[in-house]
């Protein structure tokens, strides 16, 4: 008994000793924030991940609403897919940047509006969300929507592929050449806007006219002419129009120089 006694004498010793380093071990606070921040890194991933989720799936979509190798209902799909698909992706950016403003207080309403307005994914927000719900069907209006995608698929593929041999053999030149040319590609953005707005003037000379909505996307196409994000590339080209159009302009309808004063006056403003 006395043996037995001194032989867990030693194991209760050693125990108590652990204990007591592990008590006396001073406490690491890196170890308590380590998991929060996995976590926050994690729900960031995922939300990029869905990000470009559903942009490649935007991309796809536009392709077949625009290009001709499917039938006239499948392009339509498309069309009305890819661009429920941005407004949607762009709606949430705007709503987890900037939430909802608080109800009843008008100053914090404005401010929330003039962050919302100036901001990059506001653009594409109102324009997405302004076809999506219209009659009219241009083809045209999906040029932008396809440039949007692509640089968002490319940016993230970029950063999270590099190691994959299927991105590197296949989708490397493609990402490479879009994030070099980025200037072209928002050129051919605006390009594509300005003149679907005089697409949109047109239009109102047929069955399908809409003088609500082409009031409207003017007065987006008046926004990009001032954003910070668009204003470089709709001004230049929109430099280029005056000066082609001007001489003709005083040489042949010198009666449209007050109707343009006018426009000119609304659109500076």
């Amino acid at each position: 008994m006395s043996s037995a006694s001194t032989s867990q004498s030693p194991a209760l010793t050693e125990g108590e000793s652990t204990t007591a380093n592990d008590n006396a071990r001073p406490h690491d606070p890196g170890a308590d924030s380590a998991g929060p921040a996995r976590s926050r890194l994690s729900l960031q991933l995922d939300q990029r991940s869905l990000h470009f989720s559903v942009n490649a799936w935007v991309l796809i979509v536009a392709l077949i609403g625009i290009l001709p190798l499917a039938t006239r209902q499948l392009q339509y799909k498309g069309y009305r897919l890819s661009l429920l698909g941005t407004t949607c992706t762009t709606g949430y950016a705007l709503f987890a940047l900037y939430g909802l403003p608080r109800v009843g207080n008008t100053q914090v309403v404005q401010a929330w509006g003039h962050l919302v307005t100036s901001s990059k994914d506001f653009i594409p927000f109102m324009y997405c969300l302004m076809f999506v719900t219209s009659k009219l069907h241009f083809k045209l209006v999906l040029v932008p929507v396809i440039c949007w995608a692509l640089e968002h698929v490319a940016r993230f593929l970029r950063r999270h592929f590099t190691n994959s041999s299927l991105y590197r053999a296949y989708l490397e030149p493609l990402c490479t050449w879009v994030d070099r040319n980025t200037t072209a590609v928002n050129f051919l953005i605006a390009n594509a806007e300005i003149l679907l707005g005089f697409l949109l003037i047109l239009s109102l000379f047929s069955k399908r006219r809409n003088v609500m909505q082409t009031f409207m996307y003017w007065q987006l196409l008046k926004l990009m002419y001032h954003s910070p994000f668009t204003a470089g590339y709709h001004r230049a080209i929109w430099l280029k129009i005056g000066r082609t159009v001007n001489p003709y302009i005083h040489t042949y309808t010198p009666f449209l120089h007050d109707p343009m004063n006018a426009g000119m006056r609304w659109w500076f403003r």
